[in-house]
């Protein structure tokens, strides 16, 4: 290639400038179409420095796409792998783990069979109080006794219930 073939070849891509700039803008945003715009030309350059190109604005067009597009695809991949700067295999999940879910489901298994074991009126009390969210004093007049004892019960059943959730 002659200079002045490369001259003409550098003026038509010079030319063309604004016109990249905003396609890659669209595209990726003001930020990156400056350095994937210097990496369009660059790459053109050399291209047609292996062989004449009959069409710089083709070329250019094409090479400033393939660069947004592989641009495009790099930011989502990182999106994968990354959330607020953290790698997501170091983000705990919301979720609790399965020994964390079976250990829960054997402590509900051991409460619930120590509700079962209480005495009836106390277990009733229970379960009114803490299940259905009664008030003392809607207990009390629900089972005809005083409040008194309906706070007895629950010291009684809170007691033994405590013994069975901590180690």
């Amino acid at each position: 290639m002659t200079k002045a073939g490369l001259s003409l070849f550098t003026a038509s891509l010079v030319r063309r400038r604004a016109e990249l700039m905003q396609f890659l803008a669209r595209k990726v945003g003001v930020q990156e179409a400056q350095d994937l715009a210097q990496e369009a030309f660059l790459r053109a350059l050399s291209e047609n420095e292996r062989e004449e190109v009959s069409n710089p604005a083709a070329l250019l067009q094409r090479i400033a796409a393939n660069l947004a597009l592989d641009h495009l695809r790099a930011q989502n991949r990182s999106k994968l792998r990354f959330v607020d700067g953290e790698a997501t295999d170091e983000i705990a999940s919301p979720e609790p783990s399965a020994f964390a879910r079976l250990a829960a489901k054997e402590e509900m298994q051991l409460l619930l069979s120590a509700v079962q074991e209480l005495p009836p009126r106390c277990r009733e009390v229970f379960i009114m109080r803490r299940v259905e969210d009664l008030h003392q004093e809607e207990i009390a007049r629900r089972l005809g006794i005083s409040r008194n004892m309906v706070e007895k019960h629950l010291r009684v059943a809170l007691r033994r219930l405590q013994g069975v959730t901590e180690p």
